[in-house]
């Protein structure tokens, strides 16, 4: 071998090394970037994404789109460069997604609660926006708890014992006086169902002299019908304002949107407050490629949203379900509305 080739190979030889470590090395980063969107007005996998089931439904139309962030894990060094250089995706520390004292696993578990939690408040929400009285509901029973097989998550808690019952506390109270192996007779509201009737046999719980029904009760808005949600694998709780429009718009009269293409993002509470998220330039741009005319931003994410490529996208700003609503009726109205 002379010498120019050998010369040729020792100077080839780091770059076929850093070509193999750009391809198999693994970094301890994950790509955060716009995620898919979804119109909460129309269907994924074949069901409603909102499904209102038993109510006298409105016309409706146009898009409610609520947004995400896609994140990839297990990054090759040579994906981490090209996603940066591509300046659509974030690269972060992994530790910031996935915490060292969490296993993988951990962190998705706690983002599908997150959802479901988010799914219950925008139900909340919704259903206090629209003057829905409230009402102790169950909210779980107990799977070999007394109550099992006679109430249901969702029932509404009229009277134990012929004593009505209206709030949490006098539910609770009443049972104060009960001891295990008293039998009660509770009058419930079921939703899509006549009224009925249980009669339960308590049993001992924490406090050894109290009976114990093995249902969790809360004080929320209760009204005749379902609602359901039908997006999967969709974790955290940033969906919660998009899903409570949805149910809104359904249940009143008028297209809320005005037949315009609207995405947003927002967490949100059983009184109807939006709360901040994160991602949110990722979720205006998953939106504005998406082709969204309006874009719903929580007011304490305005003033990053405003660094954020949104295409032309009228950004409204919001604190409640309440101004959501007043917005979007005044931009249908060809009003204005509050802007980042």
């Amino acid at each position: 071998m002379n010498r120019r080739v050998m010369t040729l190979m020792v100077a080839l030889a780091p770059i076929l090394v850093f070509g193999v470590l750009l391809g198999a090395v693994r970094v301890p980063f994950v790509s955060l970037g716009p995620g898919p969107t979804f119109d909460t007005l129309g269907e994924y996998d074949g069901k409603k994404v909102v499904d209102v089931r038993g109510a006298d439904l409105k016309a409706y139309g146009g898009h409610l789109n609520m947004t995400t962030v896609a994140q990839r894990d297990g990054l090759t060094l040579a994906q981490a460069m090209l996603m940066w250089l591509s300046g659509r995706e974030q690269i972060v520390p992994r530790a910031m997604v996935f915490p060292p004292d969490k296993t993988k696993k951990d962190v998705e578990d706690q983002n599908s609660k997150d959802f479901k939690r988010s799914e219950d408040s925008a139900e909340f929400a919704a259903l206090g926006y629209l003057d829905y009285p409230k009402a102790a509901t169950v909210q779980s029973v107990t799977d070999d708890g007394p109550a099992k097989g006679h109430l249901e998550p969702g029932d509404a808690v009229d009277a134990v014992d012929g004593h009505p019952i209206a709030t949490v506390d006098e539910f609770t109270e009443y049972l104060k006086n009960t001891k295990p192996g008293q039998r009660v007779v509770i009058d419930y509201r079921r939703k899509n169902e006549p009224p009925g009737i249980a009669a339960i046999t308590l049993g001992p719980g924490p406090e050894p002299d109290r009976g114990y029904v093995g249902v969790a009760v809360m004080d929320t808005p209760w009204a005749p019908f379902e609602i359901d949600f039908n997006l999967a694998n969709v974790g955290g709780p940033s969906a919660g304002l998009m899903f409570s429009l949805a149910v809104v718009d359904k249940l009143t009269d008028g297209d809320l949107n005005g037949g315009k293409f609207v995405a947003g993002t927002g967490t949100i509470n059983p009184a109807g407050e939006v709360g901040s998220i994160g991602g949110i330039t990722h979720k205006i741009l998953a939106a504005e490629e998406a082709g969204a005319e309006v874009f719903l931003v929580p007011a304490g994410n305005c003033a990053e949203a405003e660094t954020a490529h949104n295409g032309g996208m009228t950004l409204v700003k919001v604190d409640t379900l309440t101004s959501a609503v007043d917005a979007l009726k005044s931009l249908t109205a060809g009003g204005d509305a509050p802007t980042c």
